[in-house]
């Protein structure tokens, strides 16, 4: 999909301003940490460790709704700009109750999957028979038996799944969501501009474009391929994100050039925690953003707001032609 860098060059670049806002929310880079389950399986400290790292780069961290740190434990952390991504189970109460708890915890945005009706089929899961192990607990539903995940003939997940989200879930939960909480709601899994205007007229804050790690469906698009449908169906309206895929800070330029408004990683921060913990993670941030710096540089952009679609060509653009000598 993506072809080339085109920069400019003879532009003063001494100076590189890559803050932004998100939701009203100032942050020091485009580059935002997106939720990833039961973290404490990649290193004991889990969360707090991500939380840390995250604050102390001055960016946002999600948390997953099937943390092994509660939302309570994780704002213990220190101060830092949270956003809480949901799962809606199919008894409504645990629901409100854990999204009135992220609120008083100092959660400042709800990000709502809206791809998982069901578990997408996750072979290695099977073939491990997936569960959580005994230290472990999907903290946020520890005192409402549901953070216990029972072991199965295939995944526990998947049988967890299955007997606990609320496959009946709608444009209208969206709105519904808005009636019990004050934070904004960010919708995360849309990939098609027909999702996106619905999104709009929903109420949603924002879209954040994810395939779920390609992980529910075969041959749904990469993230990045979708991007631009999204942005153009929104018209600008409410900003749009991209989560899934990004490596690399050019990958985090390629994004802003397409339209998002900020990127969210996963795999990047789980692996860099498993590795080494907090210094991981903060590692892996700044060499993001290192990267981000420079790509912004070489291509003559000296704030956010000079990356443009000018800046890259994809396979879909009009062949220019060759300059006549």
């Amino acid at each position: 999909m993506f072809n080339s860098f085109r920069p400019r060059i003879l532009i003063d670049v001494s100076k590189i301003d890559m803050t932004t806002t998100v939701l009203g929310f100032k942050i020091s880079m485009p580059i935002m940490v997106a939720p990833t389950a039961m973290q404490k399986m990649a290193h004991p400290e889990g969360e707090y460790a991500t939380a840390r790292a995250a604050s102390a780069a001055g960016t946002i961290m999600t948390l997953s709704s099937w943390a092994t740190s509660s939302v309570e434990e994780v704002a213990s952390t220190g101060p830092g700009i949270r956003f809480f991504q949901l799962y809606v189970y199919k008894n409504r109460n645990v629901v409100e109750q854990l999204v009135r708890r992220a609120e008083r915890a100092g959660f400042k945005a709800i990000a709502l999957t809206v791809d998982t009706p069901r578990l997408g089929r996750r072979e290695s899961d099977i073939k491990n028979r997936f569960t959580l192990p005994p230290n472990l607990t999907l903290k946020n539903f520890e005192g409402l038996d549901l953070g216990k995940m029972d072991e199965a003939n295939d995944s526990g997940l998947a049988s967890y799944v299955a007997g606990q989200i609320d496959r009946t879930l709608s444009w209208k939960d969206v709105q519904w969501l808005q009636t019990i909480t004050k934070m904004p709601i960010l919708v995360k899994g849309v990939i098609t501009g027909e999702d996106a205007r619905l999104a709009v007229q929903a109420g949603a804050a924002g879209i954040i474009v994810s395939n779920h790690g390609a992980r529910q469906l075969d041959y749904v698009p990469a993230t990045i391929s979708a991007l631009e449908e999204v942005v153009k169906a929104t018209q600008g309206r409410i900003p749009v994100f991209l989560d899934g895929g990004v490596r690399r800070g050019t990958d985090v330029f390629k994004a802003l050039a397409l339209g998002a408004s900020g990127i969210f990683i996963g795999r990047p921060v789980v692996f860099s925690l498993a590795a080494e913990g907090e210094a991981g993670v903060r590692k892996v941030l700044q060499m993001l953003r290192d990267e981000f710096e420079l790509t912004m540089a070489l291509s003559g952009c000296r704030s956010l707001k000079e990356i443009t679609r000018n800046h890259i060509t994809t396979e879909w653009d009009t062949p220019r032609p060759l300059a006549r000598l």
